[in-house]
């Protein structure tokens, strides 16, 4: 069972935020005992809200769960000592500082890999660590602006947008912990460990795979379309009297009973709309002759009879239409999160085999340094040393 798949493996966790955070809890999710160190005032996603659950933003919990958490305070020389002696007992290190930070704190990749050759170590940072932009810090929204992901974003002659999900922060996270997986693979026929350098940018193009192939290819700038596709039509968004609904009829025959549904037979045999790629060139034209039928109807009935002429087609829902969606409660891809002082908190859970891995509970997000006692104990501190690392304030926990 995938919850269970890696539970023989120990990560300690330097990250914070988005990115970093969406790895270790991908991995926490397959089994991984992953340790999340924060500062003692903890990292800066607890911060970023509203919206808040508890004390700590929607934000934090959405990208920590079952992970155990230990507040250090790697300025200090036994917080550097405490976190070498769990970096000794790990296979995994994930760190998501600015380049060269973890170096002058001791805790770099080659200072590491001597001493500890199947540790594996990823750095995920916003450009890369090396190149003219290594040093620049930047967050999920300047990617999606630098990597050229707003510019697809948004209707002719509007201002820029967004995707108000940090889909770059979310995505690179997938991709480092494809890496992850991957070099451990490797260090099973090798015995040895390795670097992995993930960064936001690399994970924006990619991300944008079809849309900037196409314009290498052609060196022509894609152009705002709205909820449309460039390559295909029709297969974008249609208003509809009480909402909007997404159509893709562009291709096995669906465009000539998409016609036939609309009580527009006539456009059938028009050339302009003869095959997709006309459709295209034509898309103006195509979109108003099919426009004022879908306002006739409201998106019920449209989807209704769409369905029955297998025409692919969707409601444009909100988030109260997707809570409500039959398939994602059939797919149990919401998961309930127990914690102690929120209460009950729900979140999107694990994608892979998610009816049956959601079945199992989720660790809600740690608070600040929750499990500090027990992973120090666990990593062969006695409770004496435990103790002065707290009043030394080396370490923290949350009071009893």
């Amino acid at each position: 069972m995938l919850r269970t798949a890696l539970e023989s493996l120990k990560v300690i966790d330097f990250t914070q935020i988005g990115a970093g955070p969406t790895c270790s809890m991908l991995l926490a999710d397959m089994g991984a005992r992953v340790i999340k160190v924060e500062a003692p005032e903890g990292e800066l996603g607890r911060t970023l809200g509203p919206p808040w659950i508890g004390d700590d933003s929607a934000l934090f919990h959405a990208f920590n769960r079952n992970k155990l958490g230990l507040c250090l305070d790697l300025k200090a020389p036994e917080g550097m000592a405490v976190a070498r002696t769990l970096i000794a007992q790990a296979d995994v290190v994930i760190e998501s500082m600015r380049p060269g930070v973890m170096e002058r704190l001791g805790l770099g990749y080659t200072q590491l890999a001597a001493d500890h050759p199947r540790l594996v170590y990823c750095s995920i940072s916003a450009y890369g660590q090396s190149g003219p932009y290594a040093d620049r810090a930047g967050v999920d929204g300047i990617l999606q602006a630098d990597s050229g992901l707003m510019s697809l974003i948004g209707s002719p002659g509007a201002e820029p947008g967004k995707v108000q999900a940090p889909v770059v922060d979310v995505v690179t996270g997938y991709v480092a912990c494809v890496g992850v997986l991957a070099q451990l693979q490797q260090r099973t026929e090798s015995g040895q460990g390795g670097y992995l350098d993930v960064n936001l940018m690399n994970a924006a193009l990619a991300l944008q795979q079809s849309s900037f192939t196409s314009y290498l290819s052609e060196g022509e700038l894609p152009q705002r379309m709205g909820s449309a596709a460039p390559y295909s039509a029709p297969n974008e968004a249609f208003e509809t009297a009480d909402g909007w609904i997404m159509v893709a009829a562009y291709n096995g025959g669906r465009w000539d009973r998409l016609c036939e549904a609309l009580a527009l037979p006539q456009l059938i045999g028009d050339e302009r709309f003869a095959s997709s790629p006309l459709r295209v060139a034509h898309r103006g034209a195509m979109r108003a002759a099919l426009a004022e039928a879908f306002r006739t109807r409201s998106t019920d009935h449209w989807l209704a009879e769409l369905n029955a002429a297998d025409i692919l087609c969707a409601r444009v829902a909100n988030y109260g239409d997707v809570e409500r969606h039959p398939q994602v409660a059939a797919n149990q891809m919401i998961a309930t999160l127990d914690d102690p002082a929120a209460g009950a908190v729900r979140t999107p859970g694990f994608p892979i085999n998610s009816a049956e891995t959601n079945r199992l509970p989720h660790a809600p997000a740690p608070r600040r340094g929750q499990h500090t006692r027990e992973i120090l104990a666990a990593a062969g501190y006695d409770a004496m040393h435990i103790e002065r690392l707290l009043a030394d304030r080396v370490v923290s926990c949350p009071a009893s």
